[in-house]
């Protein structure tokens, strides 16, 4: 499917793929506000999220990168910088190992690459507080008016345990373009990823910011900012 897309400014393409339940507008605010002036500035609404409404949630992240390629051909897009955050860093991991070719550089953050051996009870805890959202109205009427109807199955997606997909996260070493591992020092398992991402990849790269956790983005925005901003800045065209 064509995905709603939001797109800022000109220059090479910047694509932001936003995290769970948010959509291309809502989330990486800060970011667009900054590389808008410099880049044309892309944010889709990935399949399900906000006005890129389907019904068809089956082998999600497979069918996001075909969303993400069909919707490059259809503007046009021959190749992009990629980031990505938590569910939408999963979207960009599989867009770049499906569809190499569209991909400039990848940037990724709020990712997990090793299995925890806690996973199941990390999940059923996460899942729980998920859960709790359906029974607050204020929530609920927030959700329905970034998505409408349906937004509820992602919830209800998250309760299988094996919904994250650490077969295809766990591996990065057939990526050839540029990527850059950034998250927050907060998370243990995304800290892992680090020196295991970099012992895969000629190509990767890797930052730590302090005083930020899963969504670093949102939570040290100037430093994500700066240190996105210096990697661009090697690799464009």
């Amino acid at each position: 499917m064509i995905l709603h897309t939001e797109v800022a400014g000109d220059g090479e393409p910047l694509v932001f793929l936003h995290t769970g339940l948010q959509t291309g507008e809502t989330d990486f605010e800060k970011q667009r506000e900054y590389f808008s002036s410099e880049y044309q500035v892309i944010s889709p609404d990935l399949r399900g999220h906000g006005k890129s409404s389907s019904d068809d949630l089956d082998d999600y992240f497979n069918q996001a990168a075909d969303d993400l390629e069909e919707t490059f051909r259809a503007k046009e897009i021959k190749s992009a910088h990629i980031v990505g955050s938590s569910f939408g860093a999963l979207a960009a991991l599989f867009l770049a190992k499906r569809y190499p070719g569209f991909v400039r550089t990848l940037t990724i953050s709020g990712v997990t690459p090793l299995k925890p051996g806690n996973w199941k009870t990390m999940n059923e805890e996460e899942s729980k507080f998920r859960m709790n959202l359906l029974n607050d109205e204020e929530a609920c009427a927030y959700f329905d008016s970034l998505h409408g109807q349906g937004w509820q199955r992602f919830i209800h997606m998250g309760q299988d345990e094996d919904w994250y997909p650490f077969d295809e996260v766990h591996s990065i070493q057939a990526l050839t373009m540029p990527v850059l591992y950034l998250i927050g020092e907060g998370l243990e398992h995304e800290l892992k990823g680090v020196t295991f991402y970099k012992e895969q990849s000629e190509f990767m790269h890797a930052a730590v910011l302090p005083l930020a956790s899963h969504l670093v983005h949102t939570e040290q925005p100037d430093l994500y900012n700066k240190t996105l901003e210096v990697f661009l800045s090697k690799y464009e065209s």
